[in-house]
């Protein structure tokens, strides 16, 4: 079986442009295609993701598609910038893997957690994510806008109420993102030692969250890297009492060592990794027992390859592994295989982007949680196709 061609697509999903997924689909001259996804469908940086693609796509046609470690290599090293370590470059190589998977479990008709270990976990426990943008199917996406649920503790507690009653004994917010008026906080409101009002509002919202939803339910504080090193150990130091199932980026990726100064501080686990690209940028963070959850992104951290041996690393550490999903159906189906898989899964991510319709309708099957657990498609491959509708919408390049 040989790769004959890519064709990169670019999602336009109705209703939004703040949302833009970039999917490949390899297709071979067995007739066998793969679909894999660039996770970087929100913020800036898709279109960059789509043009990368096609860049270093050439590299694998003609290719035996089953021979992903080779490959995988091969867009690593022979990219020049893939030795770097950069998002976009990762998420390329990351979406190219996927797609390889998607056909491996195809040509040998079976879903892909078989061909990662077999299941190792029978349901996976979810959480809903991300409540401070609400928790409907009418969800709009877009970073640095107002806050359409509403800014005020009793909606936050309101809205995770709803998310309980669905079933989920387990949610995330950021506590931080919004002012008293609904508008995003700036970066020099939230950085620095945090005056008074944001410390007042984000403990009442959180305080609000833990009466409404009882001891039972655990809360993900999420950060987003809105914080400093300091304001990160000054509102996790308050936020301890309120029993904290993980404080999520807490500060910037970047400077490891900003990191291990918050968990020294804080008595909560913390979570990094939605922005760390490759096994090598985890390892200052194992070294120096700085974060206790790990959350690849199956869509830039180098895709299902690179992700096994970062969680198998992990494992040695004793850190737990929650995959990081925000995206189409594709990497959201990705997600559920890999997860079950692994020994040292602890919780899955169920973004509210995942119930938007604009999103649903992007995949072949509606794969939702029920009563907050999941369980893998059993389907080939990644069990997960584009829609005729997405790609009816969508903007197609082919590279032969």
């Amino acid at each position: 079986m040989k790769i004959t061609e890519v064709d990169v697509i670019k999602c336009n999903c109705e209703g939004t442009e703040d949302f833009r997924p970039v999917i490949c689909r390899i297709n071979t001259d067995e007739g066998i295609y793969g679909y894999g996804e660039a996770s970087v469908a929100y913020g800036k940086g898709s279109p960059a993701a789509f043009s990368m693609i096609q860049d270093i796509s050439p590299l694998i046609i003609g290719k035996d598609p089953l021979d992903t470690e080779a490959i995988w290599q091969l867009l690593y090293r022979n990219t020049f910038w893939g030795q770097g370590g950069g998002t976009i470059v990762f998420a390329a190589i990351s979406a190219i893997d996927m797609a390889l998977w998607d056909i491996k479990g195809k040509a040998f008709n079976v879903p892909l957690y078989k061909l990662l270990g077999g299941r190792t976990n029978d349901k996976l426990r979810t959480y809903a994510s991300q409540l401070q943008f609400g928790w409907s199917n009418d969800f709009k996406f877009g970073w640095g806008k107002i806050c359409e649920p509403g800014s005020t503790p009793d909606k936050y507690a309101e809205t995770a109420k709803i998310a309980v009653g669905e079933g989920f004994d387990c949610i995330k917010i950021d506590f931080l993102n919004y002012n008293r008026q609904g508008f995003p906080h700036t970066y020099t409101e939230l950085t620095k030692p945090l005056i008074s009002d944001v410390m007042s509002l984000g403990e009442e919202r959180l305080a609000a969250v833990r009466e409404a939803v009882g001891s039972d339910v655990d809360i993900i504080i999420e950060n987003h890297c809105g914080t400093d090193a300091v304001s990160a150990v000054q509102f996790g130091r308050m936020a301890e009492k309120y029993n904290i199932y993980y404080y999520e980026e807490p500060v910037t990726p970047l400077n490891p060592e900003m990191t291990r100064y918050v968990s020294e501080r804080v008595n909560i686990p913390i979570a990094q990794g939605e922005r760390l690209y490759g096994r090598c940028a985890y390892i200052p963070f194992f070294n120096d027992h700085s974060v206790q959850v790990i959350q690849p992104d199956l869509g830039n951290c180098g895709g299902i390859s690179e992700a096994k041996k970062i969680c198998d690393m992990a494992y040695a550490y004793d850190i737990s592994v929650q995959i990081h999903v925000c995206g189409s159906p594709i990497v959201q189906a990705a997600a559920l295989h890999f997860e079950t898989a692994i020994p040292n899964f602890l919780i899955h991510e169920h973004h509210v982007i995942n119930k938007a319709e604009y999103n649903v309708e992007l995949g072949m099957y509606d794969y939702q949680p029920q009563n907050g657990y999941f369980t893998a498609p059993e389907l080939p491959g990644l069990g997960q196709e584009l829609s005729e509708k997405a790609l009816y919408n969508a903007t197609i390049v082919t590279v032969r």
